[in-house]
Parts: C-alpha cells; structure tokens; sequence
C-alpha cells in the first residue's frame, strides 16, 4: 500500500466502513488490482467519501434492493442527470452497502469525466470504467455488477426543463444483454435532477475545450434529497436477428424505468428536504 493510499484510508475508512468494505467478495490481481484498475484499498476510500454524500447531503432513500442478484453477472441499468455523475456514485454506494448482499459495482462513465478534478479520482478508485462495449462485455463474462446509463451524455447534461424526460437511449446495452443472458435490473433516480440544474449549454466553450457540454449552472451539487428505486429483473433472451427485436426491448426497459421515476417523484414533495 502506498503512502498515499494509507493517508487515504485514515482520513476516509472508518472501522464501520471498513466493516461494510469487508463483506464485498472482490477478485484483484496479485498487486491488488483488477484488469480495469479497481483496487481494494481505493474501493473502501471511495465508500468513505461517498457514503457520508449518500447518508447525510443527498439523504437518500433506496427501495427495492433485494432485487439485485448476490452473485452473478447483471446490469443495472437506470436514467441519468445531474451534469456531474453523481448518480452513477450514489447507485454504486446503494449496492456496495446493499443488507441483502453488498457487491462491488462497475460504474461504466464517459471518457471526459476522468478529467474532471476529485470527482474524476474518487471515481477511478472506486472502480468505474470508461464506458466501451468491450469493457462492459467483458466485465459480464467475469459475472460482474455492471452500472449503465444508456441516455450517455445526453441524460446528464440534459437542461433543468428536461428534468425525468428520458433521452434517446443507446442500444449497446441490450445487444449485450441478449448476447449474455444477462438479467437487468431497471432503476429510477429522483434527486439529482435538482443537483445542478442546467439552464442552458454553451455548445462554442464546449467544443473548444473538447467537452460534450458546458452549463451553465452553479459550480457545485445542492443537497437535493435523491431516491433510488430498483425494479424487478428483466430478461431479455436469444441472438439477435432483427434490429426491431432490440428497439422493442429497449422500450420495455425505459416503460420500466419511467415507472420507477414516477414512483420516487411520487415520494418527493420537495427539493432538499423531503
């Protein structure tokens, strides 16, 4: 361990984290790190961090855990908001400290948000990996918990007028499903809409600092209350053979996921304090 990563560990792992740490069954490799780069030690330091957001600033309430399998490959799959990712971070505490089987989640991020300042870090040392159809499917055949937000960018960085309308969805997830057999679990996020919402995104700044987008927004997340809901598994079965087949899917999962969205709407009768 590095002398850092000690420094890390005594400033962010409590013995309570550590305790929940623990109970997540995670092979590394014999330097301790996976394929990907996912460490025990920047794992437990990312929980630290992330668990205080999730209990006390986003206070978030989590339903419908007993839904994600203890073992075996699965996607989870939900919307996306909030310009910066903290949904991906939230899903993966919720699951990380899951009472009906914690397991260490595989956030698929985009390629900028590595850049972006302590965010980035914490994220990469938790375990996300850049979103690549190769990293997901392999990540799969290895029985992994993979995270997706298949609205990409144009979820998260979405204006506040478009708060909970889902973006045009990619397709790679179900193609991957189908071709693995692996289950998907649906999730609402209702939270971090209210985050940082997004007047507008100046496309010139955002193009020139090779960015997706630039809003314009207060520079850091409000303490919006967030509540995550995870569906029942969905199955989807069988080669691929028509490109219809796949857009059908992919419906029932975003008709899964708007369901959700308006259970936690339903549950949220404010921004920061219910």
């Amino acid at each position: 361990m590095s002398i850092t990563s000690t420094l890390l560990k005594k400033a962010f792992v409590s013995s309570e984290i550590e305790e929940v740490h623990n109970r997540i069954t995670k092979e590394v490799g014999s330097f301790g790190y996976d394929a990907w780069g996912y460490s025990r030690d920047g794992a437990a330091v990312c929980l630290g961090v992330f668990k205080t957001l999730y209990d006390h600033y986003f206070r978030v309430e989590a339903e419908g855990l007993e839904n994600i399998p203890k073992q075996g490959r699965v996607l989870i799959i939900a919307n996306h908001s909030g310009q910066l990712p903290m949904d991906g971070a939230l899903i993966g505490i919720a699951i990380a400290t899951n009472p009906h089987g914690p397991r260490a989640p595989r956030t698929m991020i985009e390629r900028f948000f590595p850049m972006v300042p302590f965010v980035g870090n914490l994220l990469n040392m938790g375990g996300a990996v850049i979103g690549d159809p190769i990293n997901c499917l392999r990540m799969l055949r290895r029985e992994e918990c993979v995270v997706v937000f298949p609205e990409g960018v144009r979820g998260s960085g979405k204006s506040f007028k478009k708060r909970y309308k889902l973006q045009r969805f990619g397709f790679g997830f179900m193609h991957i499903a189908m071709e693995t057999n692996t289950p998907i679990i649906p999730v609402g996020v209702v939270g971090c809409e209210e985050t940082m919402p997004s007047l507008a995104n100046i496309k010139p700044l955002a193009n020139l600092l090779g960015l997706p987008y630039v809003p314009i927004a207060i520079p850091f997340p409000l303490p919006s209350k967030v509540y995550l809901n995870f569906g029942k598994p969905l199955q989807f079965e069988g080669e691929v053979e028509k490109e219809k087949q796949v857009i059908e899917n992919v419906e029932v999962v975003k008709d899964a996921i708007r369901g959700l969205i308006d259970k936690g709407l339903a549950q949220k009768s404010g921004w920061f304090f219910s």
